[in-house]
């Protein structure tokens, strides 16, 4: 591309928050050229000339990393649908679970009964379609909640 290499290519596709695998061929590379490229988040990085086996070996690579990063936002997506579909007190029973509080702990710091707190346990569990505590702790995870407890708007990505 005239007048632009393509670490500036990357850099503005990324910029521009477009997330596909990126692969480098170069006519003229050196180490730290294809340093900056992976550390940027470049999959490949290529010198010419390039066999077609190799070529075709990186463009699979690429469509494969591509499908999963798909997946990945999909499921964060459709995870944090979820956590927004809670009520306030099931989300706070939510955060309390993910910060490993046993239901005791958790109707102490929510000034509620122990029985309250398993009913909103069981219903955060059918709603998030958790099977089991840890994929409970794995979906806050994706979405972003800060299992160690720091739950505010601020921690949370929100304005």
């Amino acid at each position: 591309m005239p007048d632009l290499d393509g670490l500036e290519v990357q850099r503005r596709v990324r910029d521009r928050g477009v997330i596909l695998p990126i692969i480098i061929v170069t006519g003229h590379g050196d180490i730290t050229m294809a340093v900056q490229a992976m550390r940027a988040g470049a999959i490949d990085f290529i010198e010419k000339p390039v066999s077609r086996d190799r070529l075709l070996e990186s463009v699979a690579r690429a469509v494969e990393l591509g499908g999963d990063a798909q997946r990945d936002r999909l499921e964060k997506v459709e995870i944090g649908d979820r956590i927004g579909e809670l009520t306030l007190r099931e989300r706070q029973v939510f955060e309390q679970l993910v910060m490993g509080r046993s239901n005791k702990i958790a109707a102490y710091e929510l000034g509620i009964s122990g029985r309250t707190v398993e009913v909103y346990r069981r219903n955060v569990m059918k709603k998030m379609g958790a099977d089991s505590l840890s994929h409970l702790v794995r979906m806050a995870l994706v979405a972003g909640v800060d299992p160690l407890g720091d739950t505010s708007p601020s921690a949370r990505g929100a304005t």
